[in-house]
């Protein structure tokens, strides 16, 4: 009996050296190492890191317009033979680039020789007039013509020229050669652009205006629209002539800068949307029409505190920075995100003007927070 119970004092004895002994430990190693027990994390190689200094700023607030890119309307032009007739030939394709003055197409057309055929005697009855009038200057010079015959040849002269030069003015018109001797006219291109459309094809029959559509499109691409649907909540926040900030899906990470051009004075009954265009330079064509594209446009402004994405760690729902408090001394702190703006990301609490927050090498203190 006696030995049973001088084996449970012993066993007693040992548990209590045990704790004494790992509580001792636990209390020297918060001794040796403060700041980790405080939430301060010690960098051994603090040469990745990089810091701001926090500071109000401006947080711009945007609008954002989805849109697509347009050709300017008064710079499209819908090209119609002058004159019915038969296409002969097509000189363009889609997406050809043209100059002004450039043939498009040839079409063979009886109204050219019609045209042809006035001229010639127009012309021709001008120089017999001409030469009457000479003869009748002659005669009355030597006194054996009265004055009033004189005036008559005048005048019938005068007619004839100015029937000359209609009937030229007409074979212009048509596109057709004075010169020429066939019935083909050349159908010329009204200004310098980009073929966008062909409606027609040798051998088919052109009824000139009356076409239901034209030969082909021309369009000048210089100068483009971007379209967007507003909606009626955000009129109020948009005006005319702001500065406005066009991305496409096409170019990602390309910026174009404009103005804001026209507000639409009417709703889309169907979209309840307003139209918003600005109009952009495209010196070298690379803002295509029907390419979609997004607007955006400064709303308003306000100040509050801005750190670099780059600084902030994420933990779930939970979102948290480093500050620096020395040399290679750093404290996780939690914070409440706002709204992201471009590279830079808004605090809502948690940091005050004046903290040093870390903003590259956040990877290293989280491998130190982490043993």
């Amino acid at each position: 009996m006696k030995r049973a119970i001088l084996a449970i004092c012993l066993a007693g004895s040992v548990y209590c050296a045990g704790c004494g002994s790992s509580n001792e430990t636990k209390s020297a190693s918060a001794a040796a190492n403060p700041q980790a027990a405080s939430g301060v994390y010690v960098a051994t190689d603090a040469r990745g890191i990089q810091t701001v200094t926090v500071a109000p700023s401006a947080i711009p607030e945007y609008l954002e317009i989805t849109g697509r890119i347009l050709a300017d309307p008064t710079r499209v032009v819908h090209v119609f033979p002058s004159a019915v007739g038969r296409v002969a030939e097509m000189k363009v394709r889609p997406w050809d680039r043209v100059q002004k003055g450039q043939t498009l197409a040839i079409v063979e057309s009886s109204d050219a020789s019609r045209a042809m055929a006035d001229y010639e005697k127009a012309r021709t009855d001008a120089d017999l007039k001409k030469k009457a009038l000479d003869r009748a200057a002659d005669l009355f010079a030597h006194h054996a013509l009265a004055e009033k015959d004189l005036q008559q040849a005048q005048a019938d002269s005068r007619s004839a020229i100015t029937e000359e030069k209609t009937t030229l003015d007409h074979l212009h018109l048509l596109g057709a050669d004075p010169a020429g001797t066939t019935n083909e006219l050349r159908v010329l291109a009204p200004r310098s652009g980009v073929v966008l459309d062909i409606g027609s094809a040798a051998g088919e029959l052109s009824k000139a205006v009356d076409a239901p559509q034209p030969l082909c499109t021309i369009a000048d691409l210089d100068i483009i629209w971007v379209e967007g649907d507003l909606f009626e909540k955000d009129v109020a926040g948009l005006k005319k002539g702001v500065p406005a900030e066009i991305t496409v899906n096409a170019y990602p990470g390309e910026k174009w800068t404009g103005h804001v051009a026209v507000i639409g004075d009417a709703v889309d009954p169907a979209t309840r949307t307003i139209k918003v265009r600005v109009e952009l330079s495209n010196p070298q064509l690379r803002l295509k029409p029907d390419m979609f594209a997004t607007i955006r446009v400064l709303r308003s402004a306000t100040r509050g505190l801005l750190v670099p994405t780059a600084s902030v760690e994420r933990e779930g729902s939970d979102a948290y920075v480093f500050i620096k408090k020395d040399n290679n001394h750093f404290e996780r702190r939690k914070i409440a995100l706002g709204r992201t703006v471009d590279d830079r990301i808004e605090i809502n609490s948690g940091l005050a003007a004046g903290d040093i927050v870390v903003s590259d090498g956040v990877v290293l203190l989280r491998a130190e927070a982490q043993e």
